[in-house]
């Protein structure tokens, strides 16, 4: 008996990039016009103008009162940097990071990597998506959410990320007038209450 022998060719597929490396290659190709940002938020590519006067006002509020709370420590508020964690980006209106981010750079370069930012801070402007599931997958220890948008204005306080789940596991929600604080982090003690969040 013969065996008779076949030559085979292989069958070479172009693999199909997934969604988050379409989103990340189109993202770094982007160049948007002044006044605009882009993030990757939720499987898609966000873009949004700069905030309204409001938006400024309670960030500008909100960093001068975090430099204060920070000074003399390892940790600073940065603002207007991308932070990336497994090609998502995000430009958060106020992070915590080491004072000198070459310490946590993302592997292209692009920002510095989500698992050296200890706090984020948002002011919700009106139709942007919550980053809250995002953040929470990348571990970020501490989110606060100030919204004039909720009610008569909310701040919340997220912690204890769950990535697996996308979830914060405690949450701690007051009304403007009522001062809340970060419980944990660099940023331990912060108090965000009247003065920040007037109107």
């Amino acid at each position: 008996m013969t065996a008779l022998a076949h030559e085979v060719t292989p069958v070479v597929n172009n693999p199909v990039p997934d969604l988050d490396e379409v989103l990340w290659q189109a993202w770094k190709a982007m160049d948007l016009p002044d006044g605009y940002r882009a993030e990757i938020i939720e499987g898609a590519i966000e873009v949004s103008p700069t905030g309204r006067r409001r938006h400024a006002v309670l960030i500008s509020r909100l960093r001068r009162a975090l430099d204060a709370h920070l000074v003399g420590g390892d940790y600073v508020a940065h603002q207007d940097a991308n932070v990336i964690h497994h090609r998502k980006v995000w430009i958060p209106d106020i992070f915590v990071a080491p004072e000198d981010l070459d310490e946590i750079p993302d592997e292209e370069d692009l920002g510095v990597d989500a698992a050296g930012v200890s706090m984020v801070i948002e002011v919700v402007s009106p139709g942007r998506r919550s980053k809250r599931r995002e953040y929470a997958r990348a571990g970020i220890p501490v989110y606060v959410i100030v919204d004039d948008f909720d009610e008569e204005g909310v701040v919340l306080v997220l912690t204890a990320p769950n990535p697996k789940k996308a979830t914060y596991e405690d949450e701690h929600r007051v009304t403007y007038g009522t001062e809340v604080v970060v419980p944990s982090g660099p940023a331990k003690g912060f108090a965000i209450g009247e003065a920040i969040t007037r109107s």
